[in-house]
């Protein structure tokens, strides 16, 4: 092997390296180089060799992914099988001409399609980015307007909670306000009825060449800079301040990699209980699996069709070993029913992880004992899409393995303090996952936020050290909250609300939620000549699903008589918080003098 430059603290990230397939060997693992450093100097390298290509001599027929419809239907796909698909569709985008640096966007949902779409825009260095399924109209126009793709992928429909979305209409109206599309790609799902535009195709005869268990035409891969650019994540909602982040194909694959095999799983079936849409789904439910050769589960509606019982079908029927997924789906796995599952139907499962927002003991030791009998191990995961994903797990496989983000709880001012007190989560080494670049008119920002400390990356969560070194995530500092894996902006929320005519004041929050654990809620201060009633409250709700999706739409919504100046933003948003709690579909209706009230019991 060619001499490398390795530093000593980072040498679990060479060893992570190792267990990727390069084209060309890097030379040095990590140089300080601006915000984000430089990784894997002097390598080429093509993601979907680690991914696919190196397992087909000896896992070519081991299932890389078993599928399920919510409907019912079922699909499994061998690594052989995934290569012949990813080879054909690489090749078709080539002949649409996609290249290396051009941009696909995929309006897709958890279907095999969609994985092949991803490796194949890898194999030929196009950018892709996975745009949610439930987008209305406008707010696909505006994802399409920032991105600018060459070309869409989408589907004729998506099976959603038993009622088919129309997916290809809503791509359709919101091409008619966006530049730039040459091609739309349709996969065929639902079977329902379709406009046809010039520049539309079905998948199904891009690839009709495709022979089954035979050799597919391979033109190669591409071979690439290990920072080149494979996906970009739409950070959050902020009209007029959008925020793209672009990860890299060797970067993203080795955080993927070393927190899948030291981090979350042990040998068996993998399933990510998530949306694709979301960047933790992408990492740590296809590639991490992929990269260590593992077998995937990909599951496409929602877990209460057909049954409340469908995700425990799901993990007998597969023999899931390790599931990820929020605590927002374990909760309502708990609430769905009176008793846990049989054990014959968890037999195989070994290990849940959840992520995304803090996961309250009480449900750990739901899933432990009630659920696992003790046979059950529960961690919980902490990360961020800047960072790649899942970065930390309370309960690795393996410590020793796991590279060290060099985590520390400081002050405003930048200083340590000890365990137990509360303060900023910074990371002080670097980690090979990090974003590679940003793109939008809110880029500044975010370096702001999050590179203000040299030599560190400031998350802007709160957590504070528990006596025996683990780590208690305590909620974010800015506005941005995570809502079932998606990030929302609270003052996007908030502006819709105040585009509203009638509305004089609002304020947006998160609280506790009976049936999500957390949920963004509303307050909001009307015009003196409209009346709060129902009717009102549904036409807000409604505007802010309109425009931004039905994530970022209040689960909650209080109308109060007035705001007044004497409590800051973060103790007026605890006390409406705790009046809220629980609150239903019925609006709330609350006085200023309530809500001093209540600020004085949210005072620590």
């Amino acid at each position: 092997m060619a001499d490398r430059s390795v530093p000593e603290e980072l040498a679990a990230w060479a060893a992570v390296a190792d267990q990727l397939e390069w084209d060309e060997p890097w030379t040095t693992l990590y140089e300080s180089d601006g915000q984000v450093g430089r990784w894997f100097a002097g390598g080429r390298f093509n993601l979907t060799a680690s991914c696919v290509d190196r397992h087909i001599e000896l896992r070519g027929d081991q299932p890389a992914l078993f599928w399920e419809g919510e409907p019912g239907d079922r699909r499994q796909l061998t690594y052989r099988e995934l290569y012949d698909d990813m080879v054909l569709l690489a090749g078709a985008l080539r002949g649409m001409g996609v290249g290396v640096g051009d941009r696909v966007a995929l309006h897709l949902g958890w279907l095999p399609e969609a994985v092949t779409a991803m490796l194949a825009c890898a194999r030929i260095g196009a950018i892709y980015t996975v745009l949610p399924t439930p987008l209305p109209a406008e707010a696909l126009a505006e994802r399409l307007a920032d991105f600018r793709p060459r070309v869409l992928f989408t589907q004729d429909g998506a099976w959603r909670h038993g009622t088919i979305l129309p997916l290809k209409a809503r791509a359709d109206e919101a091409l008619t306000a966006v530049g730039g599309v040459q091609h739309t790609v349709v996969v065929r799902r639902t079977g329902v009825d379709v406009a046809w535009y010039e520049g539309d195709r079905w998948l199904h005869d891009l690839v009709v060449g495709a022979r089954p268990g035979g050799a597919a035409p391979e033109e190669g891969r591409a071979s690439l800079d290990p920072e080149h650019p494979v996906l970009a994540v739409h950070l959050a909602n902020r009209r007029d301040q959008n925020v793209s982040l672009l990860h890299g194909g060797a970067t993203l694959i080795a955080s993927s990699l070393a927190v899948h095999r030291h981090g979350l799983a042990t040998d068996g079936v993998f399933w990510c209980a998530g949306d694709v849409s979301w960047l933790g789904a992408q990492s740590h439910g296809i590639y991490g699996p992929l990269a260590a050769g593992a077998t995937a589960v990909m599951f496409e509606g929602t877990l209460d069709v057909p049954t409340r019982h469908r995700a425990w079908d799901i993990v007998e029927r597969y023999g899931v070993a390790t599931l990820l997924t929020t605590p927002t789906v374990v909760r309502q796995l708990r609430g769905w029913s009176r008793r846990p599952p049989a054990q014959r139907v968890v037999a195989s499962l070994r290990r849940v992880v959840t992520m995304a927002e803090p996961a309250d003991p009480a449900l750990s030791e739901w899933l432990r004992h009630d659920v696992g009998r003790g046979r059950i191990a529960v961690a919980d995961a902490w990360g961020q899409v800047q960072l790649g994903g899942i970065v930390t797990v309370d309960h690795p496989i393996d410590t020793s393995a796991l590279p060290d983000p060099g985590f520390a709880i400081v002050d405003e001012q930048g200083q340590e303090l000890a365990p137990g007190s509360r303060g900023e989560l910074i990371m002080r080494s670097p980690w090979a996952g990090t974003m590679r670049s940003i793109e939008g008119s809110g880029a500044d920002e975010v370096v702001r936020r999050h590179w203000h400390r040299p030599g560190a990356y400031s998350t802007y969560d709160r957590a504070r050290r528990r006596p025996e070194g683990t780590l208690e995530f305590l909620g974010r500092i800015d506005k941005v909250v995570s809502v079932s894996g998606q990030l929302v902006s609270l003052g996007e929320v908030r502006e819709v609300l105040l585009e509203q005519p009638f509305v004089e004041a609002a304020e947006v929050f998160e609280r506790a939620d009976p049936q999500l654990g957390r949920s963004i809620a509303a307050a909001v201060v009307l015009t003196p000549d409209m009346h709060p009633d129902d009717a009102v409250a549904r036409d807000l709700l409604d505007a802010v699903r309109e425009v931004l999706g039905g994530l970022s739409r209040p689960r909650a919504l209080a109308f109060v008589d007035r705001f007044g100046d004497e409590l800051a933003t973060d103790t007026l948003r605890q006390a409406l918080a705790l009046l809220t709690a629980g609150a239903g579909d019925e609006p709330l209706h609350l006085t200023w003098d309530q809500l001093l009230t209540a600020s004085a019991v949210t005072k620590p």
